[in-house]
């Protein structure tokens, strides 16, 4: 914003210092000068007002008194007095209506007759150039001025142009003005107008209208200074494309108790270059008078943010310079009054930094704060989290984040209810229509678009999906996923030994698989093959399943390969989940390693046999592989055959040949205790 050196000048009492050396104190303790230019006798600072500071500090007064404070020198005010007419009432010319104060919280109109229209003074004229306004006549001149000086936008009508009331209200829809640029703006119901009973006469805090303004036949005026919401200006200047510096004063808020100020200086003004009569009285709408903040400024709190000491009376010097009013309240408190034009003062840091600035900061000395480093508080979930991720990727899982959505598509291929699921009142697309119920269906879309560039796929997501009954219920889940070209039943098996090391290595014993049974969070859904899958328990409870997808969702979804998943709940995970592990030394005595076959019905699930080995061999079985599913040639139709590996090992001795046959007869024997099962010797 551009101001000029000498109109500054004439606002302090004393010596002012040279404008080179003015802009150097402005940047360190206000705001930043981004120029110094001459201009004729004058000299232009372009001086870069903070958004904050613009309902003090857009106007010549503002800036002032900034120097005032930081050359700790005295504020001369301009005259404002005007005498006014006794036989003239401001209110027998003209009256105001506001029809929503939210728009419009003070509106105030005053009354000049018999004025004089010709140039304004070389010295306004002058002014108005070096700030970037070009002189029109006296009365418009006076009225930018005063906007200059004092940052409040004043407005003038020809009195006898305008009807006997002015209404402030909302345009209505197909209106137009024709302004004082020579443009016409169609108008609507989201901006501001001023208007007569007949028609708009000015765009509320933007521009005038050309009907209304002042011309060489103009005698009588009325002089606006109102103060309009600023969303609602800033909304009619962007729909219009029409900035103006009255409307970039009012977007950024100015206080409605700058009104008075102006209002005299314009008509103290006016009488003395136009030599018009000042109406008596004021035609104000000030439904509700904003008054002084008061906030407590404590100062040991003021040195220990500062990490200065100040004394108590240069802290009410500067605050009084800034026209802050000031009482004591206690040795080291003060109570403090903010003017009303400075809203951006709001607590006790604010009043801080104000000292703080002018005292000057490059002052304050470079300390290294003081702080107690306190351990933050661990969180299980993120330590967790980090775990399993890292788990698995050393398995050589890939890990993904998918939306947490799903179409209509993915509902119909699942058979999901639309009872079960939560759609959403907007969605971003069709393919996002519902929150998830699952994590497998879109690593179901990761597996088919890669399978397009992949051989094999091993994918894992950690997310939440959600739950819909009677109250919508977030819930974390786990999921992995694997296929590649060519895969069979092994893939099921592949899959369940990443979830025993995963389980393991969490700290979760007793774990095992039982037969599936369909969850009742999403009783229609079919996900699963019946066969090929399982519930993953720990504890009695079932915390996941493991599994092969169903064919009809494989054949809806176009993918060829045979699929395997696991879905784990992450929120009991956590619950089981330790760091304690108790670690058994491994045994130093040799293994030994027998092969077993067995002829079972087709359906028979692995872990019956699994169990029944175990059960027979008891502690000298260390580990048992299977390693091979065959129901081809030379096998009975309907049954199939599962080979293991059987390894054999105590702790504390060499097992005998004897005594690995005795076990392995033992094995046998509980085996065939079911007529059903043929072990293949």
């Amino acid at each position: 914003m551009l101001f000029s050196y000498n109109w500054l000048k004439d606002y302090l009492k004393g010596k002012m210092p040279s404008p080179k050396k003015l802009a150097e104190l402005l940047t360190m303790h206000s705001f930043e000068v981004e120029s110094v230019v001459k201009k004729g006798n004058d000299f232009v600072l372009d001086i870069d007002v903070l958004p904050n500071r613009a309902p003090d500090c857009f106007s010549h007064l503002g800036i002032a008194r900034e120097i005032a404070a930081i050359l700790n020198s005295e504020l001369q005010a301009p005259d404002s007095k005007s005498e006014e007419d006794q036989k003239l009432k401001a209110k027998d010319f003209v009256s105001v209506e506001v029809k929503n104060k939210a728009d419009c919280s003070r509106y105030s109109a005053k009354v000049i007759s018999g004025v004089k229209v010709k140039s304004a003074p070389k010295w306004i004229q002058e002014r108005l150039k070096v700030c970037g306004l070009q002189p029109i006549n006296n009365i418009v001149d006076i009225t930018n001025y005063v906007m200059l000086e004092t940052g409040q936008p004043i407005h003038a009508f020809d009195l006898d142009k305008v009807g006997k009331k002015i209404i402030v209200r909302r345009a209505k829809r197909g209106e137009k003005i024709k302004a004082l640029d020579d443009k016409t703006y169609q108008l609507d119901g989201d901006i501001l107008v001023i208007a007569d009973q007949k028609r708009p006469i000015a765009i509320a805090g933007i521009k005038g209208g050309e009907k209304t303004g002042i011309d060489k036949k103009t005698k009588n005026i009325v002089i606006e200074a109102a103060n309009f919401n600023q969303r609602v200006v800033r909304q009619g200047s962007r729909k219009l494309k029409l900035r103006t510096d009255a409307s970039w004063r009012f977007e950024n808020g100015i206080t409605p108790e700058l009104v008075d100020l102006s209002q005299e200086r314009v008509a103290s003004l006016i009488q003395k270059i136009a030599e018009g009569k000042v109406a008596q009285g004021l035609v104000d709408f000030y439904p509700k008078k904003i008054l002084p903040k008061k906030i407590n400024l404590d100062l040991n709190y003021l040195e220990k943010l500062l990490g200065l000491r100040i004394s108590k009376q240069k802290v009410l010097k500067i605050l009084k310079s800034l026209d802050f009013k000031t009482s004591e309240v206690g040795p080291q408190r003060i109570k403090v009054g903010v003017p009303t034009r400075r809203l951006d003062v709001l607590i006790q840091e604010d009043l801080i930094e104000e000292i703080g600035r002018i005292v000057g900061f490059q002052d304050i000395p470079s300390t290294f704060p003081r702080a107690a480093l306190i351990s933050p508080e661990k969180n299980e979930e993120l330590f967790w989290q980090r775990n399993i991720k890292n788990i698995l990727k050393e398995a050589g899982l890939s890990e993904v984040y998918n939306y947490s959505f799903m179409g209509e598509k993915q509902r119909g291929i699942f058979n999901w209810s639309k009872g079960d699921l939560t759609e959403l009142a907007n969605p971003m697309s069709s393919f996002n229509r519902y929150l998830r119920s699952s994590l497998i269906p879109n690593l179901l879309r990761n597996i088919k678009d890669n399978l397009k560039h992949f051989d094999q796929i091993k994918l894992f997501e950690i997310g939440k999906i959600f739950i819909k009954k009677q109250n919508l219920r977030e819930k974390k889940m786990l999921a992995g996923i694997l296929t590649r070209k060519g895969i069979k039943d092994e893939g099921f098996y592949e899959l369940k030994g990443m979830v025993d090391s995963l389980l393991a290595k969490l700290g979760i014993a007793d774990v095992w698989y039982d037969d599936y049974r369909q969850t009742p969070e999403l009783s229609e859904a079919e996900i699963w093959h019946p066969q090929k899958s399982a519930e993953i328990k720990s504890n009695g409870e079932e915390i996941g399943f493991l599994g092969e997808i169903h064919p009809k969702v494989m054949e809806n979804l176009d993918i060829k390969e045979r699929v395997f998943v696991f879905d784990v709940d992450f929120e009991k995970l956590l619950k089981l989940a330790s760091e304690e592990h108790e670690y058994q030394p491994i045994s130093v005595f040799p293994a030994a390693i027998r092969d077993l076959a067995i002829l079972v019905p087709v359906g028979t699930k692995v872990v019956e046999i699994l169990n029944k080995i175990n059960i027979g061999g008891g502690k000298l079985v260390r580990d048992i592989d299977l390693f091979d599913v065959y129901s081809g040639q030379g096998i009975p139709q309907g049954k199939e055959n599962f080979a293991f590996h059987i390894i054999y090992q105590a702790r504390d001795r060499t097992l005998s040949s004897k005594e690995i046959d005795e076990v392995h007869q033992r094995i046998i024997k509980a085996l065939e205790e079911n007529p059903a099962w043929e072990v293949r010797r």
